[in-house]
């Protein structure tokens, strides 16, 4: 089978309208939540970008492939120079992705595939992008975590040529695909859609604007006097209503349309893996302030699972049920274990993979019950604070390591995570921290 992995910069969990949203509009993506299988519990395995993205490419948690913040964060005794007066200095990391790592694009070009990347890479400066770690071609991927420039040509971007003025970047990263799928459409593929958006700066169309604006009009939002309600250590979005984001939504799912419609032309959607997903949680907090996650706690940069839960689809030709849901908890590190099994390619016995195929969700059947673990010893620029978390079932434990105090919550009970139980589970506590 091909493979279309779709992957949007900072998505909240409730930014759609499959996932509720009564704001947004997004019919292109909600037609591969409705046509494959949603992952009710979907995770990223960082609450910022680079570690979750580099988990995805090589199965493995953030602490085992080096990346543990955003490429480009300070750490160390630069840190202190922010000005922030915290309390400790956040470790060192690594700053590109090792060449050590056998990425997934890498194992499926070793078996036959031609592999492609478009959008936001992230993973490493000059001699670390997408072409030196297994893609044959790469349409903007580069150093830098956002668009420089913006969201319309001209872009200031080395592996991009610009488009006509005004041209949209999520759009054209769209036809990029779609052109690439039509030119290999007769041999097996990886198609990696990286998108830029929905990241700051958020920017639109004056006319999606002005759609979005009446429509928050309408709908009585622009009333809400509670927009924002502090929590922790910065204010937080309590409302989907910006009409600039929500153009910016539609742009990203018109660009999925395009890919989608060329899918279909060729009558490749039954042949096609489509996997999407995000690789941090909306940002509510911090830069733009754009979206809010709710009923989930915080966002983008943040501890709670309004910062590390995901939309999180997979479309399996002949293996997945259209409109089938999944409330096991899958992890960003189980991609590439999964993604090898359904193309029939085995896990490269050099790379030590931490995700497990979840395969037998996708047909029905179980998988071996296991904790998830969370490991970001930085400051967000969200309000996030130097944490680690473990996961079974729906105890979630948080560790704060600036004072190395713990969070207790049952999300099954508690999805806002506002009620703090460990004083009342203190054995299950402790059993959980020790792991």
């Amino acid at each position: 089978p091909n493979v279309l992995f779709i992957l949007v910069d900072d998505m909240g969990a409730k930014d759609l309208s499959n996932e509720g949203s009564a704001f947004y509009e997004s019919p292109n993506i909600d037609r591969i939540a409705r046509e494959g299988m949603k992952f009710t519990r979907g995770y990223a395995t960082c609450q910022v970008c680079s570690p979750s993205r580099a988990s995805i490419l090589t199965g493995k948690y953030p602490v085992n492939h080096g990346i543990t913040t955003w490429i480009g964060d300070s750490s160390g005794e630069a840190w202190s120079k922010r000005g922030r007066n915290d309390s400790h200095l956040p470790p060192e990391y690594e700053h590109n992705l090792r060449d050590s790592e056998i990425t997934l694009a890498e194992a499926m070009k070793d078996a036959g595939y031609t592999t492609f990347f478009a959008g936001k890479w992230h993973l490493g400066s000059e001699g670390s992008w997408p072409t030196d770690h297994g893609f044959d071609i790469n349409k903007g991927g580069w150093d830098v975590g956002g668009p420089r420039g913006g969201f319309f040509s001209p872009y200031v971007n080395p592996n991009l040529e610009s488009g006509p003025v005004g041209q949209s970047l999520t759009q054209r990263l769209g036809q990029e695909t779609a052109d690439f799928i039509e030119k290999h459409k007769d041999q097996p593929f990886l198609a990696y859609l990286s998108f830029y958006t929905v990241h700051a700066p958020i920017q639109t169309t004056e006319a999606l604007w002005e759609k979005y604006r009446n429509k928050a009009e309408k709908m009585g939002l622009i009333k809400n006097k509670e927009r924002f309600l502090f929590d922790r250590r910065l204010n937080v979005r309590q409302v989907q209503d910006c009409p600039i984001y929500a153009g910016m939504i539609e742009q990203l799912d018109q660009s999925i349309g395009i890919v989608l419609a060329k899918l279909d032309e060729h009558g490749l959607d039954e042949n096609t893996i489509i996997c999407f997903t995000s690789d941090n949680g909306g940002v509510s907090s911090g830069d733009a302030y754009a979206t809010s996650n709710l009923p989930l706690r915080g966002g983008k940069g943040r501890q709670w699972e309004g910062g590390i839960r995901e939309p999180f689809y997979i479309k399996a030709p002949g293996i997945t049920k259209a409109g089938s849901r999944e409330a096991t908890p899958v992890n960003g590190i189980d991609w590439y274990p999964t993604l090898l099994e359904l193309c029939e390619i085995g896990v490269p016995q050099k790379q030590q993979v931490d995700g497990v195929s979840f395969v037998p969700l996708l047909k029905g059947k179980t998988i071996k019950e296991r904790p998830l673990y969370w490991h970001y010893p930085h400051y967000g620029n969200q309000g996030g604070e130097p944490s680690s978390i473990i996961m079974e079932g729906d105890w979630k434990l948080i560790h704060y390591h600036e004072n190395e105090r713990d969070e207790l919550y049952n999300l099954a009970r508690d999805i806002g995570e506002q009620n703090d139980l460990m004083e009342k589970e203190i054995n299950r506590a402790r059993q959980m921290r020790r792991k």
